[in-house]
């Protein structure tokens, strides 16, 4: 092999390695996608978390318990609704594993313990700022109510 090719063939093999290091270094150019399950089935695993994510009062719940803990009857003040729909939001928030519960006497206490689901609502709202008019605008996500 001529020393041309051989240098060629070694910056080929080098350059992922390279433009992933850039990636790190120059936020909002070449990123690698995340991650996505490959299976039918990891997909839509994927796609009932987002469900979960999607009614206004469990991501309102989200928010509201991502401050501090709450009692129940707080977070029916906060949301406005029924004390029967706010445990349903709550009790699919809780089993998602969004939300974490405890009992102590007659209250109940819930509260996001990981801050990865915190920043996920931040980071929602921050994509959806720039984005507003569209999204409100997008027929495939349009509410079926």
């Amino acid at each position: 092999m001529s020393t041309a090719t051989s240098s060629t063939a070694s910056a080929t093999r080098e350059l992922p390695a390279r433009l992933a290091g850039e990636a790190r270094k120059k936020p909002g150019q070449l990123r690698r996608l995340p991650a996505v399950p490959s299976d039918p089935a990891g997909r839509e695993l994927l796609a009932h978390f987002y469900r979960a994510l999607g009614d206004p009062s469990r991501l309102s719940l989200l928010a509201f318990c991502a401050v501090a803990e709450r009692t129940g009857n707080e977070c029916v003040d906060h949301v406005g609704l029924s004390q029967g729909r706010v445990s349903a939001h709550l009790a699919c928030l809780v089993s998602c594993g969004l939300v974490t519960s405890r009992r102590e006497g007659r209250y109940v206490y819930y509260r996001v313990e990981n801050p990865k689901v915190a920043e996920l609502v931040r980071l929602g709202v921050e994509i959806t700022a720039g984005h507003a008019a569209s999204i409100a605008e997008c027929a495939a996500v349009a509410k079926s109510r």
